[in-house]
């Protein structure tokens, strides 16, 4: 008895503080809902019929986007966040436009994406020759530098000419691959798929640097590697570039982006870029009533009783991460394993569509794995109909029987008929579910040959 009676007042200040945040969050959204119905009635813009009709007929925009730290990127929860969405969900509000992030994992595999139409759009490509063939580019809306990265015991890199006849790494069609091939022939250059490749190379001694946007530049733990000077004369505007024969979409977006309210424009970069919230919000104390302060107070001590509690969420989360962090370098290592093998290798589902292979694969077939990916042989072009076929039957016929093969053959292929070694396996989940095949071949012609 005399514990219920001491619970009693706990239990009447929790009341209080629950009646109390409720309050506070209804103030909150209706002064929320009120700032954004004023947002959308002062940025309203005139589309004309031409442009309507485009909106009616497609709704939905697919916007090729690369996580890009700061620009763009996926929160904890999985949600795309950054300056760009939050320029593009701005625009939404103004136009009536729906955007799809659909992710690529590197700038190549992006091109290629908006190259075969597969997307609409993107929001961190830099203009250059080669983009401006197949891709619009809008207004510019803000932009920064091109700045180099070098080893940090290595002499501060300060320009292109500095690097003649050095290793210089960039992501594959970098948007200054160009310029630098033209200009500075004496320059080595190396492509790799992405910026992380790139920092990789330059740690280890296998470049001497590599090129990044100044900002992105600034975001990672530098360790062995230091910033050097802008590259002189190459700016990085920012711009949405738009797949050509999209024509109205170009004209929304720049009409968007001609409304958009300067002030508002800076806030949005300054949230992002230089820490400071993107709208003036009254404080908390503004907000509440006197008897709302005593509520914060409370709400306090109520938080130190749960101090440990957080403790061990927070210890739990942290363990999360950690694991992630292992399953995200255990999976860089099977890639990096896959693509030194010297032969080919593949994995493909159920269905027998590929999943995944290594850099052999791709060159023993002239493709690349973003233009393979999810597809079966029977749907590509890479090997003789009847190759192609057979090897397909192949396939389903193993994932019935469930039975490894290994074999010694004759296949032909489009460069002609080939003696290979050839190894299927099915695999299996931790569980014991069969999830695939894991196959590969050596070329006896080209080994004989070594």
């Amino acid at each position: 008895m005399q514990f219920f009676i001491r619970l009693g007042p706990a239990v009447c200040w929790m009341f209080l503080v629950s009646v109390m945040g409720f309050t506070q969050t209804a103030l909150a959204a209706q002064w929320v809902n009120s700032e954004a119905k004023e947002a959308v009635v002062a940025a309203a813009i005139k589309l004309d019929a031409e442009e309507l009709r485009w909106i009616a007929e497609y709704p939905q925009v697919t916007v090729a986007s690369v996580q890009y730290p700061l620009y763009l990127f996926k929160d904890e929860h999985g949600q795309w966040n950054g300056l760009n969405n939050d320029l593009l969900n701005r625009i939404s509000v103004m136009t009536g436009l729906k955007f799809v992030h659909e992710e690529s994992f590197s700038t190549d595999q992006m091109l290629g994406r908006l190259e075969s139409g597969a997307a609409d759009m993107s929001t961190t490509l830099a203009m250059n020759g080669e983009r401006k063939g197949f891709l619009d580019f809008s207004h510019a809306f803000g932009g920064a530098g091109w700045v180099f990265v070098g080893r940090a015991e290595e002499p501060l890199v300060q320009s292109l000419e500095q690097l003649s006849k050095k290793v210089l790494v960039l992501p594959t069609r970098h948007a200054l691959e160009g310029t630098i091939r033209h200009d500075y022939p004496a320059i080595e250059l190396r492509s790799v798929k992405t910026y992380a490749e790139a920092r990789a190379l330059v740690e280890s001694g296998e470049a001497f640097a590599t090129i990044e946007n100044e900002i992105g530049a600034q975001l990672y733990p530098l360790g062995r590697l230091k910033v050097g000077r802008a590259v002189e004369g190459k700016w990085e505007a920012d711009h949405l570039a738009v797949r050509k024969g999209q024509s109205p979409l170009l004209s929304i977006l720049n009409k968007a982006l001609e409304a958009f309210p300067p002030a508002e424009l800076r806030a949005i970069r300054l949230k992002w870029l230089g820490g400071i919230g993107s709208m003036k919000t009254p404080s908390l104390w503004q907000r509440l009533s006197p008897w709302g302060c005593w509520g914060v107070i409370v709400v306090g001590l109520f938080g130190l009783l749960s101090l440990l509690w957080n403790r061990r969420l927070a210890g739990l989360n942290q363990r999360r991460l950690t694991d992630q962090k292992n399953l995200n370098d255990q999976l860089a290592f099977q890639h990096a394993l896959m693509d030194a093998m010297p032969d080919p290798v593949f994995v493909r589902d159920l269905q027998g569509r590929l999943i995944m292979c290594n850099k052999s694969y791709e060159e023993s077939l002239s493709t690349r794995f973003d233009q393979i990916q999810g597809r079966q042989l029977i749907e590509l072009d890479l090997l003789p109909k009847a190759t192609a076929e057979r090897l397909h039957a192949e396939f389903i016929t193993l994932l019935s029987t469930r039975k490894p093969r290994f074999s010694e053959r004759q296949l032909e292929f489009k460069n002609g008929v080939r003696d290979i070694y050839q190894w299927t396996v099915p695999f299996y989940s931790g569980d014991g579910q069969l999830r695939g095949l894991l196959g590969g071949w050596t070329d006896l012609d080209r080994r004989r040959g070594e």
